[in-house]
Formats: structure tokens, C-alpha cells, sequence
């Protein structure tokens, strides 16, 4: 037995589907209906216990190839069934195996529709998955909850280096999920991770030919540090932001964000790419915005835009050689039409090597 309890006093009674511990976190849900492997090891996912609107979860078990990072980073995990016998020719074992393994709390059997539809009505709210009903002191005390240091638990400790014939592209690394530095090398490049306080000048001093900023969890601005960095990098190198990333580049850039009512994350957003007039369907983790507002006072323009909410997915300063999307081209929905961002930075990098002869 489990419950997953809201900080508004909701709870939701279920049966336990991975270690019985007590766990405080940002609940979440995402709409996607299969990588429930990859959502439970992308670091931007850190803190969070998510919610699956999808309601049969499990069923093609899991496998060592769709991991984003070296382990399950959710704080806890909700589903409205678990299948107990998977079915795929990858599998290596089944989801509850998996989560008992890596020691995370999770609850199946709920009403997961009902939990999105709280969370859509009143925003996303704190939340504690437990083998016993809290007391009502310590339901009182999740309002307050918070974490901060979220990029600082999940980013590299030291600089590491994969192999490649290409472009040399140095990524800062706020946690970075493992397929976007796979679409780099598919295209040749050769890659270096740098834990995310990495200062401007120590970066260059690798001399790579692009900069990479990566996807990662939390409020945006509690990386101040990291901002200051990125705006010292502009222009030095072509740029390319994901997420996270996209949110610090507006930041160094002037503009300001926003926390969102209840965030995007799913695997079927539409997004306008407002450069060709086309409409992508995208993959997205988020919780933050930018206000479209703020970039005025920037030297940047909107390139991408949610065509759910209107918000703002992309930006671009083209004499920068700067520009950054919300979405997560890497996870390939469609499954590779936006494939052509990683392309864009190659790009980038092409002229700017032209350039400098």
C-alpha cells in the first residue's frame, strides 16, 4: 500500500510499485504514452515525483538503451497500472524490477485522471509519496516545501570528453540528457562536458568551435552563476540552447521568465517554427517560460512558438550566432523532423570556421 498526498490535503490510495520510503516532491504529470524509461532518468526531472496520464504503464518493460543519464532521477513515480508481464524483444526486465533496483518510490492503481485534472485546475503543487498516511502537521508543512541547487545535484563533477571527427562542441552541462549529446556525435562532432559552474574563460581555453547549453531542472535563475557565464560567452562562439537552456541564454541575454500554471511535458506539443512557417510536433519537460514581453529590451527575436498556449519555444540572435529552443529536438517525436536544429548549429559553426580563415 501507498499514497500519494497533495499539499492541498488530497490524497490517493494505491499499491505500492517500488521501495516503501517517504518522499517530498514537485508533483508533475506528462501526457506521453510510451518512454516512461527516459522520463524516469532525464535530470531535468530531478525533485519532481511525475504523474503518467498514459494508463498502462510498463508494458514493453525496460532496457539499458533508452536511459538519459546514469540512473533514475525522479523523486517518485504515479501510474494508473502497472503491466506485470512486458512484452519486447529489448526488454531486460520488467518496471517494477527496474524502480525497486534504483530505489524509487512509486504507486500504482490510482486515479491518475483525477490527479491531472487537480493540477490542471489549481497549478502544480508539492506533494509526498509515503507507505503511511502523514500526519495533518507534516500535510501542513508541504505548501512550504522547496529545493534549490537543482543543476549542482545533477550536473558533472569533472570534464569529460567522447571522440569525434567533426565540430569541437563544449557543452555545459546542467543535466544533460544522454541523446543530445548522441545526436552531436551521429553528426560528427566531438564532444566536451563541463560541470555547469564552468567559467567563460576556462571553457574557451579548450578551444572548441560551439557551445552547447543543456537541458536540466529547476527555477532558472537560481543559476546565477551560470548566467553571468553564458553571457560572457556570447559571441565569442555559436551558441545552441535546450530548455534550460533556452531559459539561461534569454536570461544572460535581458529577458526574464516565468514559473507556468502547470508546465508542458508530453511528447505531442505543436510548435511553429515562425522562420518557415511550419508546425513541428515536439517533445517537452518544463515548468518555466520565457516572457515574451522582456525580450524587447534584448537583441533577440521569437523563432518557435507554442501553438497550445502561445508561449514562447525558441529564440534566435543571428549576428550572435546565438539561438535556443524550450523543446527537446533530441527525443525526435516525429521521429526526426526536428532534427534539422542540430543541423542549424552545424551550421553555425560551419560559417563562423569560415570566417576566422
Amino acid at each position: 500500500m501507498a499514497f500519494l498526498v497533495l499539499e492541498d490535503g488530497s490524497f490517493y490510495k494505491g499499491m505500492s510499485a517500488g521501495i516503501e520510503k517517504r518522499v517530498t516532491g514537485e508533483v508533475v504529470f506528462n501526457t506521453s504514452m510510451t518512454g516512461y524509461q527516459e522520463i524516469l532518468t532525464d535530470p531535468s526531472y530531478y525533485g519532481q515525483i511525475v504523474v503518467m496520464t498514459y494508463p498502462l504503464i510498463g508494458n514493453y518493460g525496460v532496457n539499458s538503451e533508452d536511459v538519459q543519464s546514469k540512473q533514475p532521477q525522479v523523486s517518485g513515480f504515479v501510474m494508473r497500472e502497472l503491466c506485470e508481464y512486458p512484452s519486447n524483444w529489448l526488454k531486460s526486465g520488467t518496471l517494477a524490477n527496474y524502480l525497486q533496483k534504483n530505489k524509487i518510490p512509486a504507486v500504482s492503481g490510482v486515479d491518475t485522471r483525477s490527479i491531472v485534472r487537480k493540477l490542471r485546475d489549481n497549478g502544480t503543487m508539492n506533494g509526498m509519496l509515503t507507505p503511511q498516511m502523514p500526519t495533518a502537521e507534516e500535510i501542513a508543512e508541504l505548501a512550504g516545501w522547496t529545493m534549490h541547487d537543482h543543476v549542482q545535484r545533477v550536473t558533472t563533477e569533472k570534464v569529460y570528453g567522447l571522440p569525434g571527427d567533426g565540430f569541437h562542441v563544449a557543452v555545459l552541462d546542467f543535466g544533460i540528457k544522454q541523446n543530445i549529446i548522441e545526436s552531436l556525435r551521429r553528426l560528427g562532432c566531438m564532444v566536451t562536458v563541463f560541470p555547469a559552474d564552468t567559467g567563460a574563460e576556462r571553457l574557451l581555453s579548450h578551444n572548441p568551435d560551439g557551445i552547447m547549453l543543456s537541458n536540466g531542472p529547476g527555477d532558472p535563475k537560481d543559476n546565477v552563476e551560470a548566467i553571468a557565464n553564458i553571457r560572457d560567452l556570447l559571441g565569442k562562439k555559436p551558441v545552441f540552447g535546450i530548455c534550460l537552456g533556452h531559459q539561461l541564454l534569454a536570461l544572460a541575454a535581458g529577458a526574464d521568465t516565468e514559473k507556468l500554471r502547470f508546465g508542458h511535458r508530453g511528447g505531442n506539443h505543436p510548435v511553429k517554427d515562425l522562420t518557415s512557417d511550419r508546425v513541428y510536433i515536439t517533445s517537452q519537460n518544463h515548468g518555466y517560460a520565457v516572457i515574451e514581453e522582456t525580450l524587447a529590451a534584448t537583441s533577440f527575436a521569437v523563432t518557435h512558438r507554442n501553438l497550445n498556449d502561445m508561449t514562447v519555444e525558441g529564440i534566435e540572435d543571428k549576428a550572435l550566432q546565438a539561438f535556443s529552443v524550450q523543446f527537446h529536438p533530441e527525443a525526435c517525436p516525429g521521429p526526426q523532423e526536428n532534427h534539422y536544429l542540430f543541423q542549424r548549429f552545424i551550421d553555425n559553426m560551419e560559417v563562423d570556421a569560415h570566417a576566422k580563415r
